[in-house]
C-alpha cells in the first residue's frame, strides 16, 4: 500500500477481454465504523465474471470498474464499532456487490458481517475458492430441507455448485442420488467424493429421461437441483413427481419448464446469493461461511479441487475467463494469486 493507492485490473468498457487493463492508480477507500479493510491474498472467478464483461443482465450488478465477487486474504484495518475482527487475522469472504471494488484486486473494503476467519487447515487459495460454491449449495440445502430418504436428480453435478452439494448432502447422509456429468474427467471427480458410478448419468446420452429414471428404479424425483438450465429444466419437468420440489439455481429455466412445473403443482426454489445483499442483511453472509468454515476445519467437508494461476494479470484474467466460457474448468475453480 504506496500513497493510499493500490494495484487493480479494472474492466474499461463492456465487451471482450481485451478491454481489461492493469492500474496502479486506484484509490483506497477510508474504512467506516462497521467495515474491515482486507489485503486480498487470492481470488476466484465465477460464470458471471464474464457475463458481467459481456454486458449480460447480471451487469447491472456492477458497481467497480473492478470485477471478482470471491476471496482470501489478511485484516489490515478495523472501523471502531467492529469488534470481533484484529489485524493480522486470515479472512475470507463472498464479498458480490457489497465491497468496495471486486476481487481482482490488492484490497477490499467490506462490511464485517460478511467475513469469516480462513480454516487453518486449507490454503489462502483454497479458501478463495470456497465461498461462493459453498454459499450457494448451503442456501439449497437450508431452503429445500431435503429428507434424507428423498430421491434427488442434480443435473451439472461435477461443476463448483454441484461438488459443493455433493459432499454436503453426503455428509448429511443423502443415499438416494442420481447425478449428470459430460465427460469422464467430471464423472471421475464425483466418484471420487464417495458416490458411485452407477448414481451417474451422461447428459449427452439418447433417451436421458429414461435413463435418468432407470437410475430411481422407474419412479419420478421428489427434488431436482437444476444447475445448467436451458433443456435441462425442461428434462427437470419431465422427470418431477406431482408436488416435487425444483430449485433454480441458474435463472435460466425455459417456458416450457415454467409451465410443466405449474401443471405438476411443484414447489419452485429460486437460489440466488445476491438476495440477501438487497435488503443489506450482509451478516446473513459471515454467518452462513462460517457455518462452512467449521465444517472444513473438522474435515467433515472438502475444498474444491483448483487451477491456480500465479500471476495477478490481465493475461491471467484473460485466461480464466476464456476457460469459464467454453466450459473447460473440468470440475475445478479457477484463482489467481494476488500479488
Amino acid at each position: 500500500m504506496k500513497a493510499n493507492k493500490m494495484k487493480a485490473i479494472v474492466l474499461k468498457k463492456i465487451g471482450g477481454t481485451e478491454n481489461f487493463e492493469f492500474s496502479k492508480n486506484i484509490a483506497l477507500p477510508a474504512v467506516g465504523p462497521e467495515e474491515v479493510l482486507v489485503k486480498i491474498i487470492a481470488t476466484a472467478f465465477n460464470p458471471i465474471d464474464y457475463q458481467m464483461r459481456k454486458g449480460g443482465s447480471e451487469s447491472t450488478r456492477m458497481h467497480s470498474p473492478v470485477l471478482g465477487r470471491e476471496f482470501s486474504g489478511i485484516v489490515i484495518q478495523v472501523g471502531h464499532a467492529v469488534n470481533h475482527f484484529n489485524p493480522g487475522q486470515a479472512v475470507f469472504a463472498a464479498s458480490g456487490s457489497m465491497g468496495s471494488n471486486g476481487s481482482y484486486a490488492e484490497y477490499m473494503l467490506v462490511p464485517a458481517t460478511i467475513l469469516a476467519l480462513k480454516p487453518s487447515n486449507i490454503s489462502f487459495q483454497e479458501a478463495a475458492a470456497v465461498p461462493v460454491v459453498y454459499l450457494t449449495a448451503l442456501q439449497i440445502v437450508d431452503r429445500l430441507k431435503i429428507s434424507p430418504t428423498a430421491t434427488v436428480l442434480i443435473t451439472g453435478a461435477a461443476g463448483g455448485v454441484g461438488l459443493a452439494l455433493v459432499k454436503l448432502l453426503l455428509d448429511r447422509g443423502h443415499k438416494n442420488l442420481v447425478l449428470t456429468a459430460g465427460n469422464p474427467k467430471s464423472q471421475a471427480i464425483l466418484i471420487g467424493t464417495g458416490l458411485a458410478a452407477s448414481q451417474i448419468v451422461n447428459y449427452h446420452s439418447q433417451d436421458l429421461a429414461m435413463l435418468i429414471l432407470a437410475k430411481n428404479q422407474g419412479e419420478m424425483f421428489d427434488v431436482c437441483i437444476d444447475l445448467v438450465g436451458g433443456e435441462m429444466s425442461e428434462l427437470c419437468a419431465q422427470v418431477i413427481r406431482v408436488n416435487g420440489s425444483y430449485a433454480d439455481v441458474t435463472a435460466f429455466e425455459t417456458a416450457k419448464a415454467r409451465s410443466d412445473f405449474f401443471d405438476k403443482g411443484a414447489v419452485v426454489y429460486h437460489i440466488s446469493n445476491y438476495a440477501h445483499s438487497l435488503s443489506n442483511n450482509f451478516k446473513w453472509y459471515g454467518a452462513q461461511l462460517s457455518r462452512i468454515a467449521e465444517m472444513i476445519g473438522s474435515n467433515r467437508i472438502t475444498v474444491p479441487p483448483i487451477l491456480v494461476l500465479e500471476s495477478f494479470s490481465t493475461q491471467s484474467v484473460a485466461d480464466a475467463h476464456q476457460i469459464l466460457e467454453e466450459n473447460r474448468t473440468n470440475g475445478k475453480k479457477i484463482v489467481m494469486n494476488i500479488n
